[in-house]
């Protein structure tokens, strides 16, 4: 039974750049988006709660989030969590409504933000490649127990080397796409 399996491959590939995508949306560019408290842990009913299980986040102004905090309980730790997540938001509490206005990016953030956006990309690029290493480990070692021959085994080389090429562009265009709306605000 052959080691490779291109499927597998293909769904790692795929895995790191959605995880990539998933990282590039925390990001804050200056504009509100639900997402950027996806990140966001509360501590609540003794364990940590991930924050939209507690509360609806919605972003019904271009630079406002507000959470609504289904238990007014919960209202501090929710607080709490959101100011120590490091995401520089300051909420305003409105009885069970915590709000969020999202301050202006310095040029200064942006630059770390668009640095940060390039680190993402390339730890997707490294988990991409490290997949491709291990595929072309599966078929030498496929071709040494004579499952494959060494001219299958360069065709599949061929193909995994093509799809390891569409998976990194895809993060730099993720990664560009990123930096440009961080540094258009």
């Amino acid at each position: 039974m052959p080691q490779y399996d291109k499927a597998d491959v293909e769904r790692r590939m795929k895995g790191a750049v959605e995880s990539l995508k998933s990282d590039l949306s925390g990001l804050r560019t200056g504009r509100a988006n639900v997402t950027l408290l996806d990140p966001v842990v509360v501590e609540v009913y003794g364990s940590n709660m991930p924050l939209n299980q507690v509360a609806t986040v919605s972003a019904p102004e271009p630079r406002m989030l507000t959470v609504q905090v289904w238990d007014r309980s919960n209202i501090t730790p929710v607080e709490k969590a959101i100011r120590s997540a490091g995401l520089g938001l300051n909420p305003i509490t409105d009885g069970q409504t915590l709000r969020l206005p999202i301050p202006d990016l310095t040029e200064e953030r942006r630059r770390e933000l668009a640095k940060l956006a390039g680190q993402y990309a390339e730890k997707a690029k490294i988990a991409i490649r490290n997949v491709r290493r291990d595929a072309n480990d599966s078929l030498k070692t496929d071709e040494n127990k004579k499952e494959i021959s060494e001219d299958e085994r360069k065709r599949l080389e061929t193909e995994v080397q093509k799809m390891t090429d569409e998976m990194i562009k895809a993060v730099d265009d993720a990664a560009s796409h990123k930096e440009k709306e961080i540094m258009s605000q």
